[in-house]
């Protein structure tokens, strides 16, 4: 038996109400999916896996690709895909190598790539999204964090809607936007240079925000520095903001408030998301 997540967890106890399964067997795949046999977690010499987040968190696990070599980045979506079959598995910022690499240690998987925003996934995505995330991407040369946003808040389970390039030096475009930033339960908002958009989109529209500031900009904007320090002192309320180019981390808390809502009911877009042959 794979990892137990949160739903399967679920029906276990749901089986062990109805007499459906006895309480010593349920005893043994929680003991097995849960605990395993380190307790928590899958040593690799290299990497202790944690086995535990599906359950405590409900989501997909998430690799790191910066920093890993090919081989360790190979290694540990090998082992996830192994153990967890069913769910999907986020390997980020994973240049041209790391990405080549999870291809290659999962070639009969279903797979998704996006180049852009350097991501894989592996594992089928969640059927029916939950809930609706809007990705505002200021400018084109945000792309790629806003890539990564909406990646993982489709990972995550949420429908996705990517908005770009309508920073406020067009303040046009984005008031143009206000009917998809309404119908979203949460907002990702993308910026570098001055940082302002978040604010913008703070007062056209009262859903949730989520500000990300990126390291694009000339030498005064200290390599995101200065477009983090304005959405920090947003006069618009509801704004919260991750560090300096944290797509990732945007996508994440976007679909965690998407999934609470859960008012999305399509597919939404994958923007530059492709979906590779098996």
């Amino acid at each position: 038996m794979g990892d137990v997540d949160r739903d399967e967890a679920r029906r276990l106890l749901a089986a062990v109400a109805n007499g459906a399964t006895g309480v010593d067997e349920a005893m043994r795949r929680l003991e097995s999916g849960v605990l395993g046999d380190g307790g928590g977690y899958a040593d690799l010499g290299f990497a202790r896996i944690d086995t535990h987040r599906a359950l405590r968190t409900g989501d997909p696990e998430v690799v790191y690709a910066a920093g890993k070599t090919t081989e360790q980045v190979a290694a540990i979506v090998k082992h996830l895909t192994s153990a967890n079959p069913n769910r999907p598995i986020l390997v980020t910022r994973a240049d041209e190598a790391a990405r080549a690499a999870v291809r290659a240690a999962c070639p009969d998987g279903h797979l998704l790539e996006d180049a852009t925003g350097r991501c894989v996934a592996l594992g089928p995505l969640p059927e029916i999204p939950r809930g609706r995330v809007a990705v505002v991407c200021a400018g084109t040369s945000d792309l790629p964090v806003a890539a990564e946003a909406t990646f993982t808040a489709r990972v995550f389970g949420a429908a996705v809607e990517q908005i770009t390039d309508v920073g406020v030096a067009g303040i046009h475009r984005i008031l143009a936007a206000r009917p998809a930033l309404d119908r979203a339960d949460a907002v990702v908002v993308v910026a570098g240079m001055d940082g302002a958009l978040p604010s913008v989109v703070g007062g056209l529209t009262g859903v949730p925000i989520v500000a990300v500031p990126t390291s694009v900009g000339y030498g005064a904007a200290f390599g995101g520095l200065a477009a983090l320090l304005t959405m920090l002192n947003s006069c618009a309320p509801g704004i919260a903001v991750v560090n300096i180019d944290n797509g990732f981390g945007a996508g994440l808390y976007g679909a965690r408030i998407a999934r609470q809502s859960g008012s999305g009911t399509d597919s939404g877009t994958l923007g530059t998301v492709t979906e590779l042959p098996r």
